[in-house]
């Protein structure tokens, strides 16, 4: 669909590319391609719904995020100076259980995104689809974002506050913290985690969903249903 349009367009003059514009608007949507509005919103909320069902959950698992290089959560800019004086002092067993806190309750968080998520893509409309559908690699990931962020941040900060509450977190970044200050010649550091780790589970989760759209749009194989196969044989 995009070729041909392209086609029309490199063809027409300027003094008629307003008239064909008018043509194409009038264009019955759907008709020419045998697929109808609503299959093409189906198809988008069925490749949100692969993308939160086989990449998010992962996310849960133990060590989702931990041992996920796309997504593994590692110390903020102003503590990773933090991470490496203790790994010059022989303390890499420290710093390696500090990293593995934040990213397990990053996990604990993800757990909570789902339901939030359902609601968001049932909410697709047929507009919604037609922006998704001929946007980029990621334009479903970046709908989905812009609809489930404030809601999943809200969801995300009071479990991994409690998360790091419950073992012992607390503890186990002041004794980190402490260790690294009192190291002679450093500056003292004292950062709010539990917002930080909050911010990068979403960046997390966000890159996740947009791992699976680009491997349905550009993978024909990763099409596993008749309905994807024909909705976004429309974008190709």
């Amino acid at each position: 669909m995009k070729k041909i349009l392209l086609g029309l367009l490199i063809t027409c003059t300027f003094n008629t590319c307003a008239e064909l514009q008018q043509v194409v608007n009038q264009l019955p949507q759907g008709t020419t391609t045998g697929i109808g509005n609503d299959q093409i919103a189906s198809g988008l909320r069925e490749a949100l719904n692969l993308g939160i069902e086989k990449q998010v959950t992962k996310l849960t698992q133990t060590n989702g995020f931990y041992k996920n290089d796309l997504v593994k959560i590692l110390l903020p800019e102003e503590l990773q100076k933090v991470d490496k004086t203790l790994r010059d002092i022989g303390l890499g067993n420290l710093a390696d259980e500090g990293l593995k806190i934040i990213n397990h309750a990053a996990e604990d968080a993800v757990k909570e995104a789902t339901p939030i998520f359902i609601d968001a893509v049932k909410g697709i409309t047929f507009s919604d689809a037609k922006n998704i559908l001929l946007g980029g690699d990621h334009a479903a990931t970046t709908y989905l974002n812009n609809k489930t962020e404030s809601a999943l941040y809200n969801k995300f900060h009071p479990v991994i506050k409690n998360s790091f509450s419950k073992v012992g977190a607390d503890q186990i970044w002041s004794n980190i913290i402490n260790k690294y200050n009192s190291i002679p010649f450093t500056s003292n550091v004292n950062p709010d985690l539990t917002d930080y780790v909050t911010q990068e589970a979403l960046k997390g989760v966000f890159t996740m969903i947009g791992v699976e759209e680009k491997e349905i749009r550009t993978n024909l194989s990763s099409r596993t249903t008749d309905l994807l196969q024909k909705v976004f044989a429309l974008q190709d």
